[in-house]
């Protein structure tokens, strides 16, 4: 899990002041207008994606935030050396005109791997995948957003990072297995994924994502962030774990972009079996809407029909250099619609039974 860590030379040193936020002394402004000799001081390893991610800063608050995305989660690892990352989080002084309203969605923009979300001119996060380094800057106002600037800025920063250095294919999905393989679960917000989800931990099933999942083409592995899971309160009716039940209650409630609130419930404190490795792909299955019968919960789907539902639902993916590959290997494995049960642990079952069908792993 990762931790502060002073980095060398010690913080408590003397000789050195700091500003409470910028971090860097009034002489150094000239001489380092942008900050870049400036000690970060505090420091964290992290594992995202399957890479190595060092993460500094000189504020212990943003950087807590990136150990709270991060920390304790499975180093899942794809590749026999693993690939270094560095991100640098700063506090800066600007002051935002929105803290009343909260900070509006950001703006995303890039070019030839430079990639940027911006907020404002105080909070924004620049990747440069070509150096395998990201910069986040955050203001004292966007620190009292703690969602907002750990999702929308830290995570986007270090998960856009490991996918596209490692050429990993994102997609909005989440993924669910056992004994090592596992199936992508596709379908619109509000189709049922967090749901399923939830009812698949209760049943024993391994998580690796809730809503999104990255596949390393040539191996068919699937990774992803099992730190939080999103759960609408309208959707704890078939819940009947008391003891999980009284937990996800005590999660602290988010507001989602849509306006939709949840639950967000840190999977890292409650007894979950969290995907240890990276699993291996076995199916994809895309939610549907539409009522099942006791027969027909889950439907296969026809090579052409997967293709077209694919580039209909991952537009982003779509797009990448890397699709086409991707494309002719999941066409060779099963796809499914699974339709609306009249209970998810009904779906569930459907769900363990096509992977108890599949042959084991060597």
């Amino acid at each position: 899990m990762g931790t502060l860590e002073p980095s060398v030379p010690c913080p408590h040193d003397t000789r050195t002041t700091h500003t409470p936020v910028h971090g860097r002394t009034a002489l150094s402004a000239a001489s380092d207008p942008f900050g870049e000799r400036a000690r970060a001081g505090l420091h964290a390893r992290l594992s995202v994606l399957g890479g190595t991610f060092t993460v500094e800063s000189a504020d212990a608050a943003a950087l807590q935030l990136a150990i709270d995305a991060f920390g304790g989660l499975p180093r899942h690892r794809l590749r026999a050396a693993s690939r270094s990352f560095g991100v640098r989080l700063v506090v800066n002084d600007y002051r935002s005109s929105w803290v009343r309203t909260g900070p509006p969605r950001p703006t995303l923009t890039g070019v030839d791997g430079l990639l940027c979300a911006t907020i404002d001119a105080g909070n924004f996060a620049v990747v440069d995948i070509k150096q395998s380094r990201a910069l986040v800057c955050l203001t004292p106002a966007m620190l009292r957003f703690p969602y907002h600037a750990r999702y929308e800025l830290i995570e986007l920063a270090a998960v856009t990072l490991a996918s596209r250095a490692q050429e990993l294919v994102p997609l909005h999905a989440a993924c669910i297995g056992s004994r090592g393989r596992g199936v992508l679960l596709m379908g619109a917000s509000g189709a049922g994924k967090s749901t399923l989800t939830l009812h698949a931990l209760v049943s024993g099933m391994q998580l690796l994502s809730e809503d999104s999942a990255f596949v390393d083409v040539d191996s068919l592995r699937v990774t992803g962030l099992p730190n939080y899971l999103h759960i609408q309160p309208s959707a704890l009716g078939f819940l009947t774990n008391a003891s999980l039940l009284a937990q996800i209650l005590q999660s602290p409630m988010i507001s989602r972009r849509s306006g939709a609130r949840k639950y967000e419930v840190d999977l890292r404190g409650i007894r979950a079996k969290l995907a240890a490795t990276p699993l291996k792909l076995g199916a994809t299955v895309f939610l549907s809407r539409r009522r099942a019968t006791p027969h027909n919960a889950l439907e296969p789907l026809s090579r052409k029909l997967l293709l077209k539902r694919l580039r209909d639902e991952q537009p982003y993916a779509a797009a990448l250099s890397n699709w086409r590959q991707f494309e002719r290997r999941v066409v060779a494995l099963p796809a499914f619609e699974l339709r609306r049960t009249a209970h998810p642990d009904i779906a569930v079952r459907r769900l363990q039974e096509l992977l108890a069908a599949m042959p084991k792993l060597s």
